[in-house]
C-alpha cells in the first residue's frame, strides 16, 4: 500500500509464470523496499502452461496486443512455449524461499489460481467440481509453502463464474480480487450473494495502455497519477513479467512521482457556516 498524501494506492502484483517469479518478483521487491511500499503478490500455484494460450494469436486483438507490448521480449520464448513445445514448469512450488522472503518483508502472498492458462481460457466450461479442485489445490500449495492459510484470492485474467465465486467462499478466503470495478463490494451472481468481499482492480494495466494512452516511463506515470481518485481506494494491478522486466522503470517512476503543487485558499462549501481551506489551481512546478 502506498499512501500519497490523501490518495490510497494498493499495489496488486500478479505472478503468472515461472520466469515472472524467478526474475520479475525480485526486481519488484527490491524497488518496493527502496520506496518503503508493501504490496499483495498473487501467485499462480500450479504449472506454467502459458504456451497453451498461443492459440489466441488467431484473435487479431490479442496479436496486436503482443506486438504493442513486445511480448517476446517480455516473456521470452521459454514461457511462450511452456506447456506446448516445451514442458511446463511449476510457479509457486519452484521458489518457496522467495515467497517466504516476501512474507517476511511484510508483503502479502496470496493465491492467483492454480493453472492460470486453464482458468483464463476454459473457466466457463469447467464443472463445479473442476473449479473447486483448482481453488483447493492452489490454496493447499501456498499453505504448504507459507505454513498459514492464504487470505486473498485473485482470479486469473479477471474471470469468474458463479461456480468460482462459490468455490472461493467455500475455501475460506477472507477476500477476493476477481473483477474490474470502482470500489469494494459483495459479488452477486445467479441469484446468490457471496460471502467474501470483492476488492476490484480500479486502474487499467500497463499492457492495456502502453502505446495507446502513453509511452515512456514518465509519461505513463503521469497518466496513472492523473487517474488516481483521492476519495477512493485505488487498486493497481501490475504483472511480474512486465513491471518486473522491461517496464520496471514505469513502476519506479510511478512510485516516486511527485504530487502536483496546488494553491490553498479559503472558501465556502455548501452546508458549512465557516469558511474552509480549499484546493486551488495547480502550478506547473512540482515539489
Amino acid at each position: 500500500m502506498s499512501d500519497r498524501g490523501n490518495v490510497r494506492l494498493a499495489l496488486k502484483v500478479d505472478v503468472d509464470t515461472h520466469d515472472g517469479l524467478a526474475r520479475g518478483v525480485p526486481a519488484i521487491a527490491e524497488l518496493l523496499a527502496r520506496c518503503g511500499v508493501s504490496a499483495s503478490f498473487f501467485v499462480a500455484c500450479g504449472p506454467d502452461r502459458m504456451g497453451r494460450r498461443i492459440a489466441r494469436l488467431l484473435d487479431p486483438r490479442f496479436g496486436a496486443k503482443l506486438l504493442r507490448t513486445r511480448a517476446v521480449a517480455v516473456y521470452g520464448w521459454r514461457t511462450l512455449l511452456s506447456g506446448t513445445l516445451l514442458p511446463s514448469r511449476p510457479v509457486a512450488a519452484a521458489f518457496p524461499d522467495a515467497l517466504r522472503r516476501l512474507a517476511a518483508a511484510g508483503h502479502e502472498v496470496a493465491v492467483h489460481g492454480y493453472d492460470h492458462a486453464r482458468w483464463q481460457d476454459r473457466l466457463p466450461r469447467l464443472s463445479e467440481a473442476q473449479v473447486r479442485a483448482e481453488v483447493t489445490r492452489a490454496a493447499t500449495v501456498l499453505r504448504g509453502i507459507l505454513g498459514t492459510d492464504p487470505r486473498g484470492f485473485a482470479a486469473p485474467g479477471w474471470r469468474c463464474t458463479p461456480a468460482s465465486l462459490a468455490a472461493v467462499d467455500a475455501a475460506g478466503f477472507a477476500y477476493r480480487s476477481d473483477t474490474r470495478g470502482s470500489y469494494p463490494y459483495l459479488p452477486a451472481a445467479a441469484g446468490q450473494v457471496f460471502r467474501a468481499p470483492e476488492i476490484p482492480t480500479t486502474l487499467p494495466t500497463l499492457d492495456e495502455v502502453y502505446g495507446r494512452a502513453a509511452r515512456g516511463s514518465a509519461e505513463l506515470a503521469d497518466y496513472y497519477v492523473g487517474l488516481l481518485r483521492p476519495d477512493a481506494l485505488n487498486v493497481h494491478t501490475i504483472h511480474a513479467e512486465l513491471e518486473g522486466g522491461p517496464y520496471v522503470g514505469v513502476l519506479d517512476t510511478l512510485l516516486t512521482a511527485r504530487l502536483p503543487i496546488c494553491a490553498v485558499h479559503e472558501g465556502r462549501v455548501p452546508g458549512r457556516a465557516m469558511p474552509v481551506a480549499l484546493q486551488g489551481e495547480e502550478s506547473q512546478a512540482r515539489e
